[in-house]
């Protein structure tokens, strides 16, 4: 009965990767929540990173001219600097309190983006090249901790109200290119090791059959719709890394 449910967690968390890198962001957040049940959230990430890149792969092909060059060149340099001071400081940092901060970030902001928002805030904002390197550097070393990066990043993209294929293709290829430069800090770190690519193999079927999924269902979902839908994800995300944190000081 364990085996079946650690196979069964082990296939759920690959098609959530694979149906974020399809175009639906938060879901792939529920990735390391979900084989936390079973393992360590270290374990986890280093187990899912290669599974990741393989779905960046197909997910890229879907998507790769669909992209915003100035929130993507933000989200690269922003996301280099989270990635390098995440390979840095791991070995010092308590995870529930990056998980319980950045809960409480992305719950905010959108408690605020769905009840608050002023109807002459509709019009788009302009891109902030110091709010966007904050947020992506945010993003970058949360997503290397946990690869939770997809609040901060939403925190900084959505105001931005881009077009939901540019605002997914943009997602992807920064993401994709996070996820590549973590490869080496997290086989230096032990993350990966031969034991965790043997499981990875095998996830990375039911992860690109899923990325097939999500792009479909990203053309069904009209525009406004869809962006209704991620805030919401992000703000039922956001509890849950909030509960996943606070639980273990005070669980």
């Amino acid at each position: 009965m364990e085996l079946v449910f650690f196979w069964t967690l082990i296939t759920l968390s690959a098609i959530f990767v694979g149906m974020g890198k399809g175009g639906l962001p938060v879901i792939a957040t529920l990735g390391v929540p979900s084989l936390s049940l079973i393992m360590s959230p270290v374990a986890a990430a280093g187990l899912l990173l290669p599974v990741y890149i393989v779905s960046d792969i197909f997910a890229l092909s879907a998507y790769r001219r669909d992209f915003n060059k100035d929130v993507l060149k933000i989200g690269i340099i922003g996301m280099s600097f989270g990635v390098i001071i995440g390979g840095m400081t791991a070995h010092i940092v308590v995870e529930w309190m990056v998980t319980a901060l950045i809960g409480m970030m992305g719950f905010l902001f959108a408690i605020n983006q769905l009840f608050f928002k002023k109807p002459d805030n509709e019009t788009p904002q302009k891109i902030s090249s110091n709010k966007g390197y904050f947020w992506c550097t945010i993003a970058g070393f949360t997503s290397f901790i946990s690869h939770i990066g997809g609040p901060p990043w939403q925190i900084f993209t959505i105001p931005l109200q881009m077009k939901k294929t540019v605002f997914v293709g943009t997602s992807v290829i920064v993401f994709s290119y996070c996820n590549a430069i973590k490869l080496v800090p997290y086989m230096w770190l032990g993350q990966i090791n031969i034991e965790s690519i043997i499981i990875s193999l095998f996830m990375m079927f039911p992860a690109s059959l899923a990325v097939f999924a999500g792009i479909r269902i990203v053309k069904l979902i009209p525009e406004n719709v869809f962006f209704k839908i991620i805030t919401w994800a992000l703000m039922s995300i956001s509890i849950k890394l909030m509960w996943d944190g606070f639980k273990v000081p005070f669980g």
